[in-house]
């Protein structure tokens, strides 16, 4: 029961706490305490912060939090969204959660007259090149980030593409922060591109990503953001935007 009780404890911190804190919230000693706490972060429940000594929920317990909040209610409403979205931008979409290093994709609606993609259902890519994981990673605080992205992290690649390191990955979520999505560009497959907007729960948390994916031309390739295709960029980003609302809403959110 204890391991319990630390977890809905950490649940309510907006911040990492101390492990005397935690202690004093559950009426139990430190020593058992510590020990309680060594061992919850080695099964991923919690995380240590050692540099401020504290301690914060780990991937593991976000996870099942995830799967039991958040999977339910998208698999629920997500299809219909989904649906809706492909047939007013005539391009295939999918619907995304974080999945500890790994964007996990709960639902694809390929589009008429185009293939399936990658990110068919249950599948699982490498969060930092997906336009899906790098729009929820946004949202996470700093903590968050540092314990699933050390500075010391081998970030892998499909094509050739994607950031090498730490420092090109942060800029990269600066930058989905600041233009309010995120696209990735022939990172997870040649040839195509995908944006992607967030949902968010009842808190207003982002807990998942809905995206579309379409081809590029040659041409784009050297220009991503040339007068071709910023047509094409701004219809998709504002059907998203309205997808994207719709299913937070109907989790729950009330902006």
């Amino acid at each position: 029961m204890r391991p319990l009780r630390i977890l809905s404890y950490l649940a309510t911190q907006a911040n990492p706490v101390p492990a005397a804190q935690i202690a004093r919230a559950i009426g139990t000693p430190r020593s058992s305490t510590f020990r309680l706490l060594r061992g919850m972060q080695t099964l991923g429940y919690v995380t240590h912060l050692p540099e401020l000594k504290t301690y914060a929920l780990g991937i593991a317990a976000l996870e099942i939090g995830q799967a039991f909040g958040i999977h339910v209610p998208l698999a629920r409403f997500g299809r219909p969204v989904l649906e809706r979205l492909v047939a007013t931008v005539g391009e295939s979409a999918h619907l995304a959660v974080l999945h500890g290093h790994e964007t996990l994709y709960i639902h694809e609606q390929t589009a008429r007259s185009r293939a399936p993609l990658v990110t068919a259902k249950d599948v699982r890519l490498p969060t930092h090149l997906t336009a899906s994981g790098r729009m929820i990673l946004a949202d996470l605080g700093h903590d968050q980030l540092q314990a699933l992205f050390p500075p010391n992290y081998a970030f892998i690649q499909r094509t050739g593409k994607g950031p090498r390191t730490h420092a090109e990955f942060l800029h990269q979520l600066d930058v989905v922060r600041r233009q309010g999505f995120a696209r990735e560009f022939g990172e997870v497959t040649d040839g195509l591109t995908s944006f992607a907007k967030p949902v968010r729960d009842r808190s207003g948390r982002v807990v998942a990503a809905i995206a579309v994916t379409h081809a590029y031309s040659i041409q784009a390739a050297v220009t991503p953001s040339g007068p071709a295709q910023v047509p094409l960029q701004e219809s998709i980003l504002k059907a998203l935007e309205h997808a994207a609302r719709e299913l937070s809403r109907r989790l729950g959110w009330n902006p």
